[in-house]
């Protein structure tokens, strides 16, 4: 991992394409904007965390699906 120390309004660019700005610093909150392309996805990590469950989630049930019909469809 590589630690970097910013100042308000100094950034990180990752990439050519991703910039991360120290938007505001409040206390123990440091407030960031991302700017990235369109087709690159930014997401809290949180956020991120529940999606890939759901994707997990919605893999298993079309596996569980498959095996239960058999590899043509027919049950």
């Amino acid at each position: 991992m590589l630690v970097l120390s910013r100042k308000k309004n100094e950034s990180i660019v990752i990439n050519d394409d991703i910039t991360i700005v120290v938007v505001e610093i409040r206390g123990d909150k440091v407030r960031l904007g991302v700017e990235a392309p369109k087709e690159v996805p930014v997401h809290r990590r949180e956020v991120f965390d529940a999606i890939h469950r759901n994707e997990v989630a919605a893999g298993e049930k079309t596996a569980n699906k498959t095996d239960a019909s058999g590899p043509s469809g027919d049950a």
